[in-house]
Formats: C-alpha cells, structure tokens, sequence
C-alpha cells in the first residue's frame, strides 16, 4: 500500500503511520475520516479562527494558533493581536475541503474553532456549557445533560449535545447575535445562569464548583466558554486512546451511548441517516433578560476560584 497520493491538489505523506502508540489510527485513517465528514464539519469551522492539535512524529502533541511560515497562500487566514503573549497570531480560517486536507497532512488532529467569527470572535454565535465528570463516569455525565436540558426548557432556550470527544458532553444553544442583541458579556452571564439553573435542579450530582477538590465526585457544568473562548469542534477527532471524535447525538440517544463508540474508524458508519450538526440546530434565539440578569450576579469562576485560591493558601500560611 503506498504512503503518498494527493487530493484536492495537495500532497499526502507518510499515510500509513501511526498517530501515536495508543491511536488505533494511522494518519491515512485520519485524513479519510476528515475527508468523508467534511461536508459536515466546515460548516463549523468556516470563518472561525481555528487552533488545532498537532502531533508530529518523535515530539509531543502541542496546539497551534500561529500558522506556520510555509503554509500555502491559497489558505485564508485572520491576524489579530493575542493579549497572553504580546504579539499578533495568525490564524487559519478552516474554509474548504482543501484546506481541512492540507491540515490533516500536517497530523493536525483536534479543531478547536473561536466561537465567534473572524469579524468579531467576542460575538459568539453559540452559547455553550461543557460537561466535565469525575473519572469516566459517563453515566452521570448524561444525568447531568437531562438537567441543564431541563434549566434551557425552563428558560425558553433549545439546545443540541454532542459528545466532547473526551469524557464529557458539549451543549450548544444557537443566539441571536445580529446588531448587538447578545453582546459577549450577556452571553457569559447567561452561561452562567443556566449553569446555576441546572445545578439547582439536582446539587447532588451537579455542580458548578471551578475548584477541582471543592466538586466532590460531581460533575462540573463549565461555563467559562464565552468571550474568544474555543471548543473542540463537532466531528472533531481528538487525541485520545482510540481516536475517538466529537459526535452529535440526539437528546434520546444519551441514555444508550458512550463516547468510545465513535472513533475515526467507526463514525462515518454511524452518520449515516443522520442530520449533520447545523441542520440539527434549533433557530438562532434570544437570551431571556431574567436569566442575564441572574448570571450578572454570580462571580466569574475563574477570577472567584484565584481569589479563592489566594485566601487558602494565606489561611495554610497563617495555621502552619
């Protein structure tokens, strides 16, 4: 079997390598996985800043922003100025076949677009709570997502859930964005209310505590997706035992599935039939002004969970 051939008009290389020693992939198994679900998946990526997951032979994965110096001009890309490191980043912008193929061959395997466009990644098109257990317990995982199903129903909200790819599962609810009607600080603060929501339905397995040891075996309702935030795309594979890749499910479907089931090697079989990931969307909605206003009111996790941290590690100081 050869190890080159090209599609699209770009060159693929070495495809019968293995990711890595725990992939049960190859880097041919990626590529065909990515070609075969592309129709779907850049609708998700399209005009969206995109890092990705890259893993090259004989170093560790690491995740790339910034492009680099010899990638094609015909890719699009967006520049903008990274606050953390002081410098400007150039993005790729994920448009086309071509150009998911092109990735594929550079071993890129996990896609985390912004959730806002290049125009203006701080107005996400999306709202989004991630759901993250205590060890694999995916069973709670899935209690967890009929709660915060429940917390949108109660709030006037329709969502959608996919796996994450890892051990958790991914809710999205499209808004309106159009002319300012959800600027990126409302979206934040109803993240965070429908986060409480759903933790107040059922504290005993929900929890939106940021400080890992204050969860207790529960599972945490991330809300801290918002502003130029990203999450692992739908469809996107990610580097993990197995491959697995991120899927869209539907809402009766949680009950009766693990993440596992859906790899690079088994989920081109399991979409058939299926809706792709936009067409399973509800229409764009607005964000109630009750549940911003509640979400003002709670403390932005990260920044609470620091100042958290400071007082303990003075209270440890003071004791010993």
């Amino acid at each position: 079997m050869g190890t080159k051939e090209q599609r699209d008009g770009v060159d693929l290389t070495n495809l019968d390598e293995p990711l890595t020693p725990d992939a049960g992939a190859t880097k041919r198994d990626l590529v065909d996985y990515l070609d075969a679900v592309s129709d779907r998946m850049l609708p998700a990526l399209a005009d969206r800043p995109l890092t990705v997951l890259r893993v090259l032979r004989g170093r560790d994965p690491f995740m790339q922003k910034n492009v680099p110096k010899y990638t094609p001009d015909w890719i699009a890309t967006t520049t903008m100025w990274a606050e953390a490191s002081h410098r400007e980043v150039r993005y790729a912008l994920c448009n086309d076949r071509r150009t998911l193929l092109w990735l594929a061959n550079q071993r890129a395997v996990e896609y985390h677009p912004t959730l806002g466009l290049s125009g203006d990644i701080y107005r996400p098109t999306h709202l989004v709570l991630d759901l993250d257990p205590p060890g694999d317990d995916f069973a709670k995982v899935v209690a967890v997502a009929h709660l915060v199903r429940q917390a949108l129903t109660d709030s006037g909200l329709d969502g959608v859930v996919k796996t994450s790819g890892a051990k958790g599962l991914h809710i999205f609810v499209p808004i309106d964005s159009s002319d300012q009607a959800a600027p990126v600080d409302d979206v934040a603060a109803a993240t965070r209310a429908l986060a409480a929501r759903a933790e107040a339905i059922d504290p005993g397995i929900a929890t939106t505590a940021f400080i890992v040891e204050d969860r207790r075996g529960k599972v945490f309702v991330d809300a801290t997706r918002a502003g130029g935030a990203t999450v692992a795309a739908a469809y996107s594979p990610r580097l993990r035992p197995g491959t697995p890749v991120s899927f869209p499910l539907e809402w009766a479907e949680l009950d009766s599935i693990r993440p596992t089931d859906f790899t690079v090697r088994t989920a081109i079989d399991a979409l058939d039939g299926r809706p792709s990931w936009t067409e399973s969307m509800p229409p764009a909605q607005r964000l109630p002004a009750d549940l911003i206003e509640q979400g003002r009111a709670i403390p932005v996790a990260r920044v609470a969970a620091m100042h958290e941290g400071k007082r303990r590690a003075k209270a440890r100081r003071e004791s010993s």
